[in-house]
């Protein structure tokens, strides 16, 4: 049986699913008056940057298009349809973040006007528009492996042309989250510092011209960004386990070499599934933060269980190991638990968060060097974690195990992305309902469901640093197979290239450092593209403060429009070096250093890589919550000096968690699934 049909079937499931979710959603009421207009804006900016993008991607992948198309044209190393996937992949990836990204900017307004009725009612319309992105993206991701699987299953080259696929979603991925990433930290960060810090208004004040700016990043930086991100960690992870599949057969994990490709492909489809009937069980009747968090993590949970099921019904049908099955189980506990240890050190429930508060009343520096204590110790978790999932999943099946175990943490992505997604839903929803003055009734709600928001987001980040670092390794293991540094020989695995292979050798301890060197200073191309693009929209805030007659006391409107085309501008300029820097080095070690100091310089890089995504994510993430825990009223509340130095901490944290760390991610993945790419070439030689 062609068992392929189904992970079709599947993935054009999620893309109906998909297609429900969004008109159910744009049926719902999406306003009058400010409320409409402000959502208005929003996509406008929105599509405008994505548009500009776009066409900036567009001539890159023209490019590399050409590129990989000669070298497999006159190169016996490489196949020429390597280009043809590469294509596919990049356009896949832009279809699913502007997809979701589209539904996202307008089911803000529409969760603003649903929250008037109930806080259930906001919390499934936000969450409605967020499974848009979750279900297409799971969706078109599987679509797309299954299609080229259908068009080269018979070719002899079909392991080295899928691999171009993923590089071609990571190459988007890359580009969208840092663009996105500097675009949004910089309004937000301006927003905050002039409005906040300098003028003394509330958050979202309509007086801020950086306010629609802030909330178009949350939307292309949050929705399209992490849309990009995850599909190419999705497809990634399926990758890596199929081009695992020789190795799985000859070590007796699955009767025949096409059982290895057919695992993942069937594992995600049964995720898929699993995570739409998850949907159903996101609904609350109360009105705690406790009460709204279990509402979205039924949902995920649900899933995760049925996925395992539907994992083991795989697994006994294509009669392979039961390893294979454990395997996955390990990957979906080690995201759970990643999720719930990056909860625990960023939201302002648990002690953590409350420190960074407490730390706020002794001012700006105390904050920071709390924040950052909290963001070094939450790394315990995450990487040991995933240590010991890759140890059990190697234990139990290989190689291949750590590759599916990769794929079973990413199974469950149509809802947990769909939780993710939601958050910037609810943010928006709740500035709109400020900027709208719609009272205080309805703005608890939205700050709740905002809270709840920022709480996923964290989750999100962490969920997605851990199955990049997964995935990550997934795909190294393969590029060790495709250039011959691990083969099988007589059912065991044997590395070759003697001394030259190991860590001893100094090709290897040279890569790994300069791997080590490079998420630092990507980290830091990044950082300085959002500081700049923060002075830019700062001045421009404090100008028209400054020379609009009326602004401050409301009888005038600022000039929206200049900071979301000061915003948009910079960070497509500034959004180009990083990205340079993270397609370059790999080919750059590759082709001077040898295979070896390539393979040194992954692992150094993942490593080094995986830490500083997680300090980042999580220090900018409990830095963000102690800011609202001190909101809420504790220790002094609003206004008060622990609330300005809190407001420090949160804006130096921003591009920490929105830009730099989350980056981090994809440049692992892509520099990885770059050296698989060009594998057989480096080997050559």
């Amino acid at each position: 049986m062609e068992w392929a049909w189904i992970g079709l079937a599947a993935g054009v499931l999620g893309l109906i699913y998909a297609l429900v979710a969004a008109l159910s959603t744009l049926k719902k009421d999406p306003g009058t008056g400010i409320i409409k207009e402000a959502a208005d804006a929003v996509r406008e900016g929105a599509e405008a940057f994505l548009r500009s993008e776009y066409r900036i991607l567009a001539i890159f992948i023209i490019v590399v298009t050409v590129i990989l198309w000669l070298l497999g044209k006159f190169t016996q190393s490489m196949n020429p349809w390597a280009a043809f996937a590469f294509v596919l992949g990049a356009l896949c990836s832009m279809a699913a973040g502007y997809a979701g990204m589209s539904i996202a900017v307008r089911a803000n307004c529409r969760t603003t006007v649903a929250a008037k009725e109930s806080l259930n009612a906001g919390l499934r319309v936000a969450f409605r528009g967020g499974t848009v992105m979750g279900m297409t993206v799971v969706g078109i991701g599987l679509v797309g492996i299954c299609v080229l699987y259908f068009l080269f299953k018979d070719s002899p080259d079909f392991l080295s042309i899928l691999p171009a696929y993923g590089m071609g979603a990571s190459s988007v991925a890359l580009f969208a989250r840092v663009g996105g990433g500097i675009y949004t930290k910089g309004a937000d960060a301006a927003a905050d510092l002039v409005g906040k810090v300098e003028v003394g208004i509330p958050e979202d004040d309509p007086r801020n011209a950086a306010v629609i700016a802030d909330w178009v990043g949350d939307n292309v930086g949050d929705v399209a960004g992490m849309g990009a991100d995850l599909f190419e960690s999705y497809v990634d992870a399926i990758i890596a386990a199929m081009t695992l599949s020789i190795l799985a057969f000859s070590s007796g994990l699955v009767p025949t070499p096409r059982a290895g490709w057919y695992v993942p492909i069937l594992v995600a489809a049964g995720g898929i599934v699993a995570s739409i009937i998850g949907v159903f069980f996101v609904s609350t009747g109360g009105q705690r933060m406790r009460d709204l968090l279990w509402a979205l993590r039924r949902g995920t949970f649900v899933a995760a269980a049925l996925t395992l099921v539907l994992s083991l019904l795989v697994v006994l049908v294509l009669r392979s190991h039961i390893g294979i099955w454990y395997s996955v189980l390990a990957g979906l506990i080690a995201g759970i638990i990643i999720g719930e240890s990056t909860n625990y050190y960023t939201a302002y429930e648990y002690a953590p968060t409350r420190r960074i508060s407490e730390a706020a009343t002794s001012g700006g520096g105390t904050a920071i060097m709390q924040g950052f204590a909290v963001g070094m110790m939450s790394t315990w978790v995450p990487l040991l974690v995933v240590a010991i999932a890759l140890l059990v999943s190697y234990k139990l099946a290989s190689f291949y195990g750590v590759a599916v175990a990769g794929v079973g943490m990413l199974s469950t992505l149509g809802i947990s992305l769909s939780t993710d997604a939601y958050g910037p839903i609810a943010d928006n929803a709740g500035g709109i309902t400020e900027m709208a003055g719609l009272g205080g009734e309805v703005r608890e709600r939205t700050d709740a469901l905002d809270a709840l928001g920022n709480t996923t987001a964290a989750t999100g980040k962490g969920f997605a640093i851990g199955s990049a670092a997964l995935t990550a390794l997934a795909l190294l293991l393969s590029y060790g197979f495709a250039v011959g540094i691990v083969k099988v020989e007589e059912g065991k695995l044997v590395i070759s290239g003697g001394i030259e292979s190991s860590l001893l050798s100094a090709p290897v301890v040279a890569g790994l450092f300069i791997g080590v060197m490079l998420p630092a200073v990507f980290c830091a191309l990044v950082m300085e593209a959002v500081g700049r693009n923060t002075f830019v929209i700062v001045e421009e805030v404090r100008r028209q403060f400054r020379e609009i007659p009326g602004l401050m006391e409301g009888k005038a409107k600022p000039d929206y429009a200049r900071c979301v085309e000061l915003s948009t501008r910079g960070a497509l300029r500034r959004m180009v070096a990083p990205v340079l820097v993270a397609i370059v080095a790999p080919l750059a070690v590759g082709f001077v250093l040898g295979k070896f100091a390539l393979a040194g310089f992954l692992l150094g890089a993942i490593g080094a890589g995986f830490m500083l995504a997680i300090i980042q994510a999580n220090a900018g993430g409990a830095w963000d919550n102690a800011k609202k825990y001190i909101e809420l009223g504790h220790f002094g509340g609003k206004g008060s000096e622990a609330h300005k130095a809190a407001v420090v901490g949160d804006t130096a944290g921003d591009p920490m968690k929105d830009a730099a760390g989350p980056s981090l991610n994809i440049m692992l993945k892509l520099m990885s699934i770059i050296a698989l790419v060009f594998a057989p070439l480096i080997a050559a030689l």
